[in-house]
């Protein structure tokens, strides 16, 4: 009897999977179509299955939730790097810089001003929040900017964004909580690790992008569409396991197998030799990392949908008022650090691309494990934020888009686009 249960169980378990991956492509296709992120329905699917009825607990993921989360950062990266150019990335660096640094900081501001006001957080509490939120998603950033018509130095922009974003707040959370460990705050020790994980892992990154550019034509006879996409994650966890930042590798690796010709003209790297040439990939090999993507951000966006807790009203208020005061603050942020020379419709996307997502999440469970007293509040805000930060981007994509609110909207970034642009 109880054999045939867990035959039942394994069957409705199989039936559901099958649900969900065939459900996961028609939202992605959605997406495309209606420029509306599947990951908002795939939200609402978790919290429908999961918070309304009851039916799954985040507990019956295990350790299933971080790893997709993992998985699906590495190639969201590398495939993002793969399309972005030198050229691009030096008339995009320095606006990248400017706003992930001020965005994580005015970020880490409001939760502070929020959480101690109204709930009651220590400082550090607050900053600890600050960290977790202080990014944006690549998940739902890199896929609008393939479908958005912006120029390529705002995708690049908004691209290396969620990127260090995401390093920054890895960094920050980690010495934060060190500092709780070890009740003690040090500048340079926490300025020292993340300049150490970004460099570090930038070389790694481009060191293994040559030497796979040396030997992937050379494959011929075990070339499969798995073995890129498993070189990815070789080096994305051979970093991580390091200590650096797996998802910045991720993204070198990206870069140098799109830019090795570049590299070689300009004699950047000086031992690249005829034996080097440039990887790339086939359309096949292309269409195997975009379902992956898809099918990875499936499973985990339902998780997050899962994980969202509706019990406690209170949560879900401190999260709308952080969700609606980071998005006004965008505006500001904009202004400050993007370049004018970019048009006003580029300047108006790039004020609403405040998702937050992957990265957010999974930061989210280590105050939790870590002792941290607010450590569940700290993580229910962030899943409460992660939903409507996606929501608020959606909608406000769709209006910029399809509706007469987007000449209105652009109309706050008027001095932009005064001066001649090329793409």
């Amino acid at each position: 009897m109880r054999s045939n249960q867990k035959a039942m169980d394994a069957a409705v378990i199989v039936l559901f999977l099958g649900l969900l991956i065939f459900i996961g492509n028609i939202l992605s296709r959605f997406f495309t179509i209606t420029k509306i992120p599947d990951v908002l329905f795939l939200i609402a699917i978790g919290i429908v299955v999961g918070p309304l009825l009851d039916l799954v607990e985040p507990s019956a993921f295990g350790v299933v939730g971080p790893i997709f989360t993992q998985v699906t950062l590495a190639i969201i990266l590398f495939e993002g790097g793969l399309h972005i150019t030198i050229e691009t990335l030096k008339k995009s660096i320095t606006g990248s810089l400017a706003i992930t640094a001020v965005n994580f900081v005015v970020i880490t501001v409001i939760c502070i001003v929020i959480m101690q006001y109204l709930a009651g957080f220590s400082l550090l509490e607050s900053c600890i929040l600050g960290a977790i939120l202080g990014g944006t998603s690549s998940a739902v950033v890199i896929p609008f900017t393939n479908y958005l018509n912006i120029k390529n130095d705002t995708k690049a922009i908004l691209a290396l964004e969620s990127a260090l974003s995401d390093v920054i707040c890895i960094v920050v959370l980690l010495a934060l909580l060190d500092m709780v460990k070890l009740q003690d705050f040090n500048v340079g020790h926490i300025a020292g690790n993340f300049i150490a994980t970004f460099l570090i892992a930038i070389i790694i990154g481009v060191i293994a992008g040559v030497w796979w550019s040396s030997v992937y034509h050379n494959l011929a006879s075990i070339k499969s569409i798995f073995i890129t996409p498993a070189f990815v994650f070789i080096v994305f966890g051979f970093v991580s396991l390091l200590g650096f930042s797996g998802a910045i590798a991720a993204l070198a690796l990206g870069l140098t197998f799109g830019n090795l010709n570049y590299f070689k003209a300009e004699k950047i790297i000086p031992f690249l030799g005829d034996t080097v040439t440039q990887v790339e990939l086939t359309p096949t090999e292309m269409e195997f990392f975009a379902q992956l993507v898809s099918l990875l951000k499936t499973f985990f966006f339902i998780y997050i949908g899962i994980s969202i807790h509706f019990s406690n009203m209170s949560i879900i208020y401190l999260g709308a008022l952080i969700t609606i005061v980071i998005y006004l603050a965008r505006i500001v942020m904009v202004w400050l650090t993007i370049p004018r020379s970019i048009p006003a419709s580029d300047a108006a996307i790039v004020s609403v691309m405040e998702p937050k997502g992957l990265a957010a999440a999974v930061l989210a469970s280590l105050p939790l494990e870590a002792g941290i007293a607010a450590g569940q509040t700290i993580q229910d805000v962030t899943y409460i934020v992660i939903f409507f930060s996606i929501l608020a981007c959606s909608i406000l994509i769709f209006l910029l888009e399809r509706t007469a609110f987007s000449r209105a909207y652009r109309k706050l970034f008027w001095a932009f686009g005064k001066t001649p642009e090329t793409s």
